[in-house]
């Protein structure tokens, strides 16, 4: 049975017409919409008022009077930045009244008579507002005589942040921030008249996971990052427009570097995507970029890693390679940009004769491979963020945004805000960032909530009041499902929510956790697809990127080949056959392979190529690293050593981001490329690696520069997706067991023990704590309360974490994957939906 592919766009309703009013500043004829602020017409015809308070994303406060205008008919100035145009208003500002102009000058001398005089030293001298603005709207010189104002400095709000007080303005900028965009508010003004200043509540950190958008916005250095305090000039800096590569939200970013060193991020302005924030992740965890890199090519020799040439590594790796030739797998992960991803790829096909390629270094299963295989691959632009603000209601199935997307979390949380967007949300249990959203939280067991998605597309009537409401709601034009990448542990839950969609008309969006995954669904690093989702058991298919290869057919693999999964099933279960030589030295011909039936077949020598993957990424490391072992060659493209290269039969340097030019594909598939930040670098890409092997063995792949990858993506285009329909998987019936057994909840917070934060110590420091989380009832099933310690284990091992009693499904356990104390996959083994051991105390596992 299949089920009809759910269209990916919906129609919004027609906006009505804008309301318009008419006034005039400093002399000229301005219309604008109704509700505009005088600040904002005045920009409009390129007039500046001076402001520090005011940002078009906050809402308005006047609170640092540095706006005053004169507005005729009013008995004094007023704030430009709090009073809405009006029909026939006539405003005069400082450019056409002495009243304005006063009153600023006025504003500017309040502020600066306590206001530190350390600009060569502060982090925002040469780029700040209060010293621009002094300039062009103070007085020449202090008439102030007096001592100013100090305070012990600086005040740590977090393990990231510092605060200088004294150089405070109180704008109440970052406390509106906190308050209204994060959600987290943390941070807030205390006192009243001049001792009113910034902090934070005694032993309560400002533990925000988008505490650095207040460094940014704040207008007078008064916050600054522990990171990049003291550490350069903005004038010594060359900034380079980037876009983040910790996770599939897509952030347009400004990465500053000096003397080929990022010193900084900061987020970019792209009302599209992210507005003008981003997360504490995506703005502070670029230690990796220059530490532990590897320089040179290394090649094991008598057990050992040596340091060895580049000709020497590449011949040695096309010999190797060569010998595998149709026997072989790569697993890229979801860490390349689309232009690497697209290498890898076109190497498998044309180079190793291989569709045995699987980007997803994570829990999958082929019912996901189905999704996005008929769905994702080559759709192009689908769900956006706008339309996240204009719909009646956002399900969320599999993913919690703020741990895991947090460019989602933000837009969500602002039309949560408006009240034009209702979210739900299908959940273990509803987190901090769900109840930051009003989440309505349909609870479901891990592995049933293919059951609650049934039950929301019938209508049923054992749904709560919650979920009839959402039920209703996604008939609504407009209406989304966001679909996780951990709904892939969930038999039938993928498919459920593909039937839910296609039948309500709710449009259906998949969000994978790295920033990699949709732009390698769409070059075809996936087996069963070629570039621009096209199948690969296709004739017409293969016919055309045959031909854009410069390839004949037939040398296209012509069925899907394994998984991940399968890749390391196939070579778990399969034994080394040795033959013996002249010399008398055991010597490897090839694998032996127990098939189905029974039959032992030799096949040729098995090889892996593998691109930047932890072996902890994986569902299951101990098979992992099994499989590592009996690959007959293991090629490993890294930026460091890790623990996958450890393992490897040679290791090839590769480029981070910022040595090379390419592209990432959002979530919403928006395409967003970067340039080549580090101007100097010689690092080469993975794609450029590639290209030189596949060069050696001849059997080419191009040149494996961006410039000529991109002219062949370009030529191959997108098939826009809706190629097949989505097989239809049973859910599971997921009950949950009792005693001293649980059902597994788990996924990653966004700050974790993830590779790209390891040097992140401040950073570090605002992680949320490591917890297991369980039902009232089910504490007190094994004699737990709050704040005990409470292990949970598998056949593996153990983890131990202390108890927060949570309002979830009894008969499940919840922990974090990825988090000190608590690394499910290494530690226990298992994933998400497992039946695993709790008890009260220590385990002895």
């Amino acid at each position: 049975m299949t089920v009809t592919n759910p269209p990916s766009r919906q129609t919004s309703p027609a906006k009505p017409p804008v309301e318009l009013v008419n006034c005039t500043i400093d002399g000229i004829a301005v219309s604008v919409p109704k509700g505009t602020l005088i600040i904002r017409a005045a920009e409009h015809i390129g007039i500046e008022i001076p402001r520090f308070c005011d940002h078009p994303l906050l809402s308005p406060v006047a609170a640092c009077r540095a706006c005053l205008i004169e507005i005729e008919g009013q008995p004094k100035p007023q704030p430009g930045c709090a009073v809405a145009v009006g029909e026939g208003m006539v405003v005069k500002t400082q450019l056409t009244s002495e009243v304005a102009d006063l009153a600023q000058r006025g504003v500017m001398e309040f502020l600066l008579i306590n206001h530190p005089l350390d600009c060569p030293v502060c982090d925002k001298g040469g780029e700040c507002p209060l010293q621009n603005q002094s300039m062009t709207h103070g007085n020449g010189e202090s008439r102030y005589t007096g001592v100013k104002r100090t305070f012990p400095k600086p005040i740590p709000v977090s393990t990231q942040i510092l605060l200088d007080r004294e150089r405070c303005v109180s704008c109440a900028r970052c406390t509106r921030f906190a308050d209204e965009i994060a959600g987290d508010p943390f941070i807030e003004l205390f006192e009243r008249g001049a001792k009113q200043q910034i902090n934070i509540a005694e032993d309560q950190p400002f533990d925000s996971y988008f505490s650095g958008n207040t460094v940014q916005i704040c207008p007078v250095g008064a916050l600054t990052s522990s990171d990049y305090r003291f550490r350069a000039r903005p004038f010594d800096l060359i900034s380079t427009p980037t876009a983040c590569e910790h996770c599939a939200s897509g952030c347009a970013m400004r990465t500053d570097s000096r003397r080929n060193t990022v010193m900084r991020r900061l987020a970019w302005d792209d009302p599209e995507v992210n507005e003008e924030w981003n997360c504490d992740k995506g703005r502070f965890a670029f230690g990796y970029l220059d530490h532990d890199r590897l320089t040179n090519p290394m090649i094991r020799e008598n057990g050992e890693l040596r340091v060895a040439s580049w000709p020497e590594a590449i011949d040695l790796v096309a010999r190797k390679l060569a010998e595998s030739y149709g026997n072989a797998a790569v697993i890229p992960g979801g860490r390349m940009t689309l232009e690497d991803a697209y290498a890898y790829g076109k190497f498998a096909r044309v180079a190793l004769a291989t569709d045995d390629i699987d980007f997803r270094s994570r829990p999958s299963s082929e019912e996901e491979r189905e999704l996005i295989a008929s769905l994702v691959a080559g759709s192009g632009l689908g769900v956006t963020y706008s339309d996240l603000e204009t719909a009646p209601v956002v399900l969320l199935v599999g993913l919690e945004p703020e741990e895991e997307s947090p460019g989602i979390f933000l837009r969500l949380r602002k039309a949560h805000l408006a009240g034009s967007t209702s979210v739900a949300a299908i959940s273990s249990w509803s987190g901090p960032g769900l109840a930051k959203l009003g989440a309505l939280t349909l609870a479901a067991a891990p592995g049933g909530e293919g059951q609650v998605l049934n039950a929301l597309r019938d209508g049923s009537a054992s749904l709560s009041e919650a979920g009839k409401k959402v039920s209703e709601l996604l008939h609504e034009p407009g209406a989304i499902v966001l679909v996780g990448e951990r709904l892939a542990t969930s038999i039938g839950a993928i498919s459920a929510a593909v039937q839910l969609a296609g039948e309500s008309g709710a449009a259906l969006a998949w969000v994978p956790r790295r920033a990699g995954e949709r732009g390698a669904a769409d070059a075809g690093a996936l087996a069963g697809l070629l570039p621009g989702g096209r199948p690969i058991a296709d004739e017409a298919a293969r016919v055309e990127v045959a031909a854009a290869w410069e390839i004949e057919t037939d040398e296209l693999p012509t069925e899907v080949g394994l998984s991940l999964e399968g890749i390391i099933d196939h070579l778990v279960h399969t034994e080394e056959v040795f033959a013996v030589d002249v010399e008398g030295s055991a010597q490897a011909e090839g694998t032996e392979v127990v098939t189905d039936d029974g039959e032992i077949e030799v096949a040729a020598p098995f090889a892996l190529v593998i691109g930047g993957v932890e072996v902890g990424d994986v569902a299951r490391p101990a098979d992992f690293r099994e499989a590592l072992a009996n690959a007959d060659f293991v090629l490993s493209l890294e930026t460091r050593l890790s623990d996958v290269s450890l393992l490897a039969d040679v290791v090839l340097p590769v480029a981070v981001d910022t040595e090379k030019i390419g592209s990432y594909v959002d979530w919403e598939g928006r395409v967003r490329e970067f340039p080549k930040t580090m101007r100097d670098a010689t690092q080469l890409s993975d794609s450029r690696v590639l290209a030189m092997i596949a060069a050696e063995m001849d059997r080419s792949i191009g040149y494996g520069d961006t410039g000529s990858i991109r002219r062949e993506i370009a030529a191959l285009g997108n098939t826009e997706g809706n190629r097949t329909e989505v097989p239809t998987y049973t859910p599971r019936v997921a009950s949950p067991p009792s005693g001293t057994s649980a059902l597994l909840a788990t996924w990653r917070y966004l700050l974790d023990l993830g590779v790209l934060q390891k040097h992140e110590k401040n950073l570090a420091g605002t992680r949320r704590p490591s917890v297991a989380r369980l039902s009232a009832a089910t504490a007190s099933s094994i004699g737990a309360v709050e704040g005990d310690l409470v292990s949970v284990s598998a056949g593996a091992g153990a983890i131990t974490l202390p108890l927060a009693v949570t309002d979830m499904p009894d008969g499940v356990v919840w922990v974090p994957t990825n988090s000190p104390g608590s690394v499910v996959g290494e530690t226990l083994g298992v994933t998400a939906g497992a039946t695993v051991s709790i008890s009260r105390g220590a385990s002895d596992a």
